[in-house]
């Protein structure tokens, strides 16, 4: 029989076992919403990202991932975010303009002709770090940047040049600077969220869109519009954002480990949206898609007057600034012919 000495010790033990195991247990979950579908890029980057947010906090975090919009489209789930509705999202940087309209500037056409140049852009800008900095104010932050690719056009009808375009009506997302394009191209836009988009093209209400390769395979618009013309006139990555309130919550360490895990995510996107375009092109290709690159001169051509139009509503200093950011880059990083 057991003391009361020894009965106490064995009793603070167990008390102290089943606070451990309780410690243990208590994982955090964290809800990532985005709009791709299961077996795209930013769903692998997703669980990559989640992965990493577990491991480098011992478990403490758990990142549940909502795909294909389940949650959410794109601009619903940037509001989640500034409400605490949910903790990550990953959108291109037009969806997060509606919050602070000079990212609209990223999307001015054909500011740079390579991944390499864009990922220069989005990592060293001083003027687009200067805004992301900003972003905190509005109830979420950026993380890193995640890639999709350029944007390119998928359509039911050929598209050869903008004469083409002026008979088409093409969806868009809410963004100014990628309506004022379409339209300067010759297209009529109609704005509807991406996971509208398949069955409006199939009944008729648009004619295509456009979004870099990886998002027309993965949410294969090329079945319905099986044009793919690679104009590559905007380049779009995007970023991955956490809710502010989420932010706060975590220690200095577990920021540093969401950081760290961010940045993993982002190499991984990457590396794995440059490397598949070829093999994506080849796979629609194979299953009826035609694809084609355009006489881009044209096309830069129409797009002209959207610069001006950009420094008439977002201000010269603005536009002038990322202009001479991506202008440099283009120098420094000269596309290989």
């Amino acid at each position: 029989m057991l003391d009361k000495k020894s009965l106490s010790r064995l009793l603070m033990s167990a008390a102290i076992l089943t606070m451990g195991m309780s410690g243990a247990q208590a994982v955090e979950t964290l809800r990532f919403s985005h709009t791709d579908n299961p077996g795209g890029s930013r769903q692998q980057a997703a669980e990559l990202f989640a992965e990493k947010v577990a491991e480098y906090t011992d478990g403490r975090y758990e990142v549940q991932i909502f795909p294909s919009g389940s949650l959410a489209n794109d601009p619903k789930a940037i509001e989640l975010l500034q409400l605490g509705g949910i903790d990550f999202t990953v959108s291109a940087t037009g969806s997060y303009a509606t919050h602070m309209p000079t990212l609209n500037l990223t999307a001015m056409p054909f500011l740079v002709d390579t991944y390499e140049q864009g990922w220069e852009l989005y990592d060293n800008s001083e003027w687009l770090q200067g805004e992301f900095a900003k972003l905190p104010e509005k109830g979420f932050r950026v993380l890193s940047t995640w890639e999709a690719g350029f944007r390119s056009f998928t359509t039911n009808e050929p598209l050869n040049s903008p004469e083409d375009a002026k008979s088409m009506k093409m969806r868009v997302f809410p963004n100014d600077m990628i309506r004022w394009s379409m339209e300067a191209i010759g297209f009529q836009t109609v704005v509807m969220p991406i996971t509208d988009v398949y069955i409006s093209i199939q009944q008729g209400i648009v004619n295509g869109q456009e979004n870099p390769v990886d998002t027309i395979k993965s949410l294969r618009f090329y079945e319905v519009a099986p044009y793919i013309t690679l104009t590559r006139h905007v380049y779009s990555p995007l970023p991955l954002t956490v809710a502010e309130k989420t932010w706060q919550s975590f220690s200095d360490e577990d920021k540093e480990a969401v950081m760290k895990a961010a940045a993993d995510s982002a190499a991984f996107s990457r590396n794995l949206v440059k490397s598949s375009v070829e093999s994506q092109l080849t796979e629609m290709q194979e299953s009826g898609a035609t694809v084609s690159v355009p006489d881009i001169a044209p096309f830069r051509e129409a797009v002209q007057s959207v610069y001006a139009k950009a420094k008439d509503v977002y201000g010269e200093e603005a536009v002038d600034q990322i202009l001479s950011d991506a202008a440099a880059i283009r120098e420094k990083l000269p596309a290989q012919n």
